[in-house]
């Protein structure tokens, strides 16, 4: 695990703890630490949901398949991001949605309720464990409340730009990285890849976006 501090010590649910506090966390709450190489399958939907995932290298891709058989992608977890750890705290029988490894990755993987429970060494990290996760709990909320709105356009061509403004807005700069490809991108988005694609190639004649890869320019 020491191998892996510097990652770490990126994840938002550490926050605030020392080297040492963290190794002696880690092992009072059973973590562990798993390997996958991309298009493993680290939780299918249906499994129970009990642990949260703490993204230390590599990319994983959260999504969820429709009744018509249609797959919607709720967000890609990048190194020092968390994944199922909403319907962890929420005690949910089991996980409604499949958690890939994008690409080749480490991930941390915890029970729940070693978090929320008391251990009889009496930690003192319990709080401070506490407090950051709630802090990622409410970040996420607000990120599903703008994937909502984005999804509000009637249109693809609102869906993405509503999208990649949000993210500009986010960062300060009107050129973002997307943490998609494109398949993956119409599907956070809901529509049909060809038809996003077009609408890509549209909004570039037009010059309002140029686009390199997944790297997008907002010129307006």
């Amino acid at each position: 695990m020491e191998a892996y501090l510097g990652a770490l010590r990126r994840v938002a649910l550490f926050h605030g703890m020392g080297d040492r506090e963290l190794l002696s966390m880690l092992d009072c709450l059973g973590a562990r630490l798993r390997q996958y190489s991309k298009g493993d399958v680290i939780f299918h939907a249906g499994d129970p949901a009990t642990h949260l995932g703490a993204v230390l290298t590599g990319q994983v891709q959260v999504s969820r398949t429709k009744a018509d058989g249609q797959r919607v992608v709720m967000g890609e977890i990048r190194p020092g991001g968390l994944f199922a750890e909403s319907f962890a705290c929420a005690r949910a029988e089991s996980l409604p949605v499949t958690v890939t490894a994008a690409a080749d990755a480490a991930v941390l993987l915890i029970d729940c309720g070693r978090i929320s429970a008391p251990c009889s060494a009496a930690c003192t990290f319990h709080t401070r464990l506490i407090s950051n996760l709630l802090q990622v709990l409410a970040e996420k909320n607000l990120s599903l409340a703008g994937k909502l709105g984005h999804l509000s356009g009637r249109t693809i061509r609102e869906r993405l730009l509503s999208y990649l403004e949000e993210q500009a807005a986010r960062t300060g700069r009107a050129t973002v990285t997307v943490p998609f490809d494109r398949q993956a991108l119409a599907d956070y988005l809901c529509v049909d890849r060809s038809a996003l694609s077009r609408t890509i190639g549209a909004l570039q004649r037009e010059g309002v976006l140029t686009v390199r890869r997944d790297r997008f320019t907002l010129n307006f």
